[in-house]
């Protein structure tokens, strides 16, 4: 292979504007959503709200918490489709050149670090999977290698290979999935699953809908690191309601019935359980490398912003080897209450670009990337007001836990910023305005 075939392969468009016509429609966008949402937590995330709430109420929960999840990827999207610049990019037009870098390395360490975390779950997972199957011991340092591998593959090549994954993985965790709730319910009336008493954790409707916004709302704001693909906005807002809204909701209700069904809420123990061994090991491989890929890819996409002169694919495989040793020695067992931390820095950012974005749409242009601030003192204020209130409404240990608003406190920073971005650019578009007026006047 040549160096130009090479570059041609790995060239993602990381430092400028996905040209038009590398775009892609709505649905080849919905099925990259749908790779990246459809995994483990997601299905476990099902079990628990059917083994915890009455099925009427999984259902009403699942359908509002990824309705507000699909709003809060379209308005990010919209930038990433208008702008064609992934998110570490975008926030350059809020936060400045120096506030973006910030930016950069905070979504660049926490998706990198959450990239080892589902990595060494998944070689744990793994492991028990195919000796429940096979009756074959393979150590789970081996699998996460293994894995690690192919995931930073894909996410060295970048979005196309990303995209080609997805349009294989998801039809068949699709199948799967409702072979699966066909499988159960055929032995099974509705109404006795329906009405089948809770088993696991008692919830209600209001902290459900706060954990499922919870449980994407990091992938909801870095929207524009997939969305720069789109073709027009049209595309980025259809995509993120067939990835959240309908593909999201669909997993969880899926998983809620198999769950009351079965009274078990692990999605690989129930196949396994319904005799589906090899699939079982199949969806387990599929859902976390479609997912994880992505945690490594929209890390690279925020290094590249930082390490100017590194290719996106080199600082892919540098990010993937360390990600992997550390998932390999056990360090994440420390690392998850920073990488907690860090998590909840990233949702004011989308609240701070949308605010500012839906104010000063003709500066989010990359032909104007080189007139923006150093740093905008404002934006990088109400980042860090917005990232106190994610703390002060995050329960203990993890936060101040001193009062609740919406439940969500990923959303509750991202419409904390959206708010106060959105009066402060309005409020600054005026002054800027009578400023003009009053200089035309008095020449």
């Amino acid at each position: 292979m040549t160096i130009k075939q090479d570059q041609a392969i790995t060239k993602d468009y990381e430092r400028e504007p996905v040209p038009l016509e590398q775009r892609k429609g709505w649905l080849k966008l919905s099925i990259v959503w749908l790779g990246g949402i459809v995994a483990l937590s997601a299905t476990a995330l099902g079990g628990a709200l059917g083994g915890g709430l009455p099925l009427s109420q999984a259902i009403i929960a699942s359908f509002v918490g990824t309705f507000i999840l699909a709003i809060l990827s379209a308005l990010c999207g919209v930038v990433g489709a208008k702008t064609g610049l992934s998110t570490s990019f975008v926030s350059k037009f809020a936060l400045g050149r120096y506030g973006s870098y910030a930016v950069s390395i905070i979504i660049a360490i926490a998706l990198f670090g959450w990239f080892g975390v589902q990595l060494d779950i998944f070689g744990a997972t793994l492991h028990n999977v195919i000796l429940s199957v096979f009756n074959v011991s393979v150590h789970p340092k081996l699998l996460v290698v293994i894995g690690g591998i192919c995931m930073t593959l894909t996410a060295f090549i970048g979005y196309k290979a990303i995209e080609k994954l997805s349009l294989v993985a998801v039809p068949l965790l699709a199948v799967l999935l409702i072979a699966s709730l066909g499988k159960v319910m055929s032995n099974s009336d509705f109404s006795t699953v329906a009405n089948a008493p809770l088993f696991g954790d008692a919830l209600t409707v209001g902290l459900s809908v706060s954990l499922i916004i919870g449980s994407l709302a990091t992938g909801a704001i870095i929207g524009p690191d997939i969305s720069r693909y789109a073709r027009s906005t049209k595309d980025a807002v259809i995509s993120s309601f067939v990835g959240f809204f309908v593909g999201f909701s669909i997993v969880l209700i899926i998983a809620a019935i198999l769950a009351k069904a079965t009274t078990e809420v692990d999605i690989v123990a129930i196949m396994l359980g319904l005799g589906w061994g090899s699939a079982a090991l199949l969806i387990l491989i599929l859902a976390q490398w479609t997912t994880n890929d992505n945690n490594l890819y929209s890390s690279a996409l925020g290094f590249s912003v930082v390490f100017k002169k590194v290719p996106k694919s080199m600082l892919t495989v540098v990010a993937g080897t360390i990600g992997t040793l550390m998932a390999v020695g056990g360090i994440y067992d420390n690392f998850i209450p920073f990488l907690i931390f860090l998590s909840a820095l990233i949702p004011p950012i989308g609240g701070i670009y949308v605010g500012d974005f839906l104010n000063n749409r003709s500066k989010y242009q990359f032909s104007n990337l080189s007139n923006v601030k150093n740093i905008n003192l404002v934006s990088i204020a109400i980042w860090g007001i917005a990232s106190f209130v994610a703390f002060s409404t995050t329960p203990s240990p993890n936060g101040f836990g001193w009062f609740t608003l919406t439940g969500a406190s990923g959303f509750d920073a991202f419409l904390v910023a959206f708010i106060l971005q959105f009066i402060v650019s309005k409020t600054l578009n005026k002054n800027e305005q009578a400023d003009i007026e009053l200089k035309a006047k008095g020449a």
